[in-house]
Formats: C-alpha cells, sequence, structure tokens
C-alpha cells in the first residue's frame, strides 16, 4: 500500500490573482498562505544589525553603571549573527555619536539587504533613550530610516530592539508565586505605488509605557535573556510577530524581582511590541 496525502480540491483552491488558499474546515473562511504575505528575504544580505551597549555615564547625568550590559550585548551578538546578519557592536556612546553612527547607517545602500535591525541598550526614560552624555528621544533616531529619508530600505523591515526604561512604575503582578529568586537586580531607568514613510517598522520595546525594566548584574536583563532564548530556538521556524509573544510570555511568567528592600521585590515586568510590519516576516 502506498502511503501520502489524500488530495482535496475543495480545500486547497487558487483565486484569479494566483494565490493559494486553503480551506478552514472549522468555518467557511479561507486562510491566505501566498509568499506575497510575507517579505522578501532572499537578497543576497539578510541586513545590518547595530548593538549600541551603553554601560557607563557621565557623572552629570545621575545614572548608574549598567551592570550586566555587557552580557546581554554579548549574547545578542551571537544570536543575531546567527540569523544571518552583520552584526556590529558599539560601546558607550554619546547622543551625538549614536545619531551620528545611525544616519550613517541609513545613506547607505540596502538593495542588496532583506532587513535591518537596530539594538539599543541603555537607561531611558519614556520615549527617550540616554547616550552616555544626556538623553535623547529615540525618534531622532527611528526616523532616520523613514521610507522619505532611507529609500532603499522601503518595503523592507526595520526592526528596533530597546532595552531600557519608560518610566518610573513598578508592576506588583496579581500573584506571587514564588522561584528562585534574582537576587541584585537593577533597572534602566534616569526607551511605484506609494506606503506611508512609517511603514515596516517594528519597536520591541523591553517593557510597557511608564515602567521600570528589570536588568541582573550577573544574567543580564529579564527582556534580552528571553529574546535570544527564543530567537535561539525558533529563529529560523516561526513568524516574528510569534517570536516576541512567546518572549512576552517568557519575560511574564518566567522573572520576578528579588530584593532585601520590599520597594524592589516581587516585581514583575512585560514587554511591549508596535508593530507597522505589513507583511509576515521570517528569517528563514
Amino acid at each position: 500500500m502506498q502511503s501520502g496525502v489524500a488530495i482535496n480540491d475543495e480545500a486547497s483552491k487558487k483565486d484569479k490573482d494566483g494565490q493559494t488558499r486553503e480551506k478552514d474546515n472549522s468555518s467557511s473562511h479561507y486562510r491566505i498562505v501566498s509568499p506575497s504575505f510575507q517579505y522578501k528575504m532572499s537578497h543576497k544580505r539578510v541586513g545590518k544589525c547595530l548593538i549600541i551597549n551603553n554601560k557607563n555615564f557621565d557623572e552629570k547625568t545621575g545614572m548608574n553603571v549598567r551592570n550586566g550590559t555587557d552580557r546581554d550585548a554579548g549574547e545578542l551578538f551571537k544570536c543575531f549573527k546567527s540569523l544571518g546578519f552583520e552584526v556590529f557592536i558599539y560601546n558607550d556612546q554619546t547622543c551625538e555619536q549614536m545619531e551620528r553612527r545611525l544616519k550613517m547607517v541609513s545613506q547607505e545602500d540596502h538593495s542588496d539587504s532583506s532587513c535591518f535591525a537596530c539594538i539599543l541598550l541603555s537607561h531611558g526614560e519614556e520615549g527617550m533613550i540616554y547616550g552616555t552624555d544626556a538623553a535623547m528621544p529615540i525618534k531622532h533616531m527611528t526616523s532616520l530610516f523613514r521610507g522619505d529619508k532611507c529609500k532603499s530600505l522601503v518595503g523592507k523591515p526595520k526592526l528596533f530592539f530597546i532595552q531600557a526604561c519608560r518610566g518610573s512604575e513598578f508592576d506588583d503582578g496579581i500573584q506571587t508565586d514564588s522561584g528562585p529568586p534574582n537576587d541584585n537586580l537593577e533597572t534602566d531607568a534616569n526607551p511605484r505605488h506609494k506606503i506611508p514613510v512609517e511603514a515596516d517598522f517594528l519597536f520591541a520595546y523591553s517593557t510597557v509605557p511608564g515602567y521600570y525594566s528589570w536588568r541582573n548584574p550577573g544574567r543580564g536583563s529579564w527582556f534580552v535573556q528571553a529574546l535570544c532564548n527564543v530567537l535561539n530556538e525558533f529563529g529560523k521556524q516561526l513568524e516574528i510577530m510569534q517570536i516576541l509573544t512567546r518572549v512576552n510570555y517568557m519575560v511574564a511568567t518566567s522573572f520576578e524581582s528579588w530584593s532585601e528592600d520590599p520597594r524592589f521585590s516581587e516585581k514583575k515586568q512585560i514587554p511591549c511590541v508596535v508593530s507597522m510590519l505589513t507583511k509576515e516576516l521570517y528569517f528563514n
């Protein structure tokens, strides 16, 4: 007997534009599975990934040393390199240096690249990221890659991962399930057809607006630990929003702060994803 899968003409049809549609037996709807709904990732290069890793800050900023961030940067370097990115790490950058480096990259020719990624590791506030000398609006850097300013990345995904605080509130959570203590935790606080110029951006923040973002001096930040864990296991299998949903789940369920100071103990965190992507993104 020959084994195989029976073909059901009713289960798979092509419409007038040639797109394949699979019938969902649980309803009368069809699920579109055409590659036209995926970003093209077959360019000569996957693209560049810039990691800005700010650990030490000028005394005038009042910001503490971000112990554990070098661990984050190292793990991210290995993770994104394994996905095919050309990765560059820049340590302890001033505001002017950060903006200049990103402006230079935005002016390069990305015609042979499938996408672009930037990772910011620093102290932050809502809408702001710290250079070693001061804080600056995150928008000043991300806007350099808008469709009207970086033509060779038009229609391509532009990914920004931001590990930084976005305020001073703590998340007490709604339950206190015990687990291994995360001692000595720190926070990152004082983060030919026309298409919209803001299209095809994705921002993955380590926390929601108004809240602290936790970091362990020995193991690195919760968000980066989870991001690297999920990317290393599923980065070449799952779509980017599926990946980041799993990151959200891991941060929400696997981490809780512990401190001898009750003000900083038993706190939780949830990352926040803002997507203007117009297609599905797979790194395979």
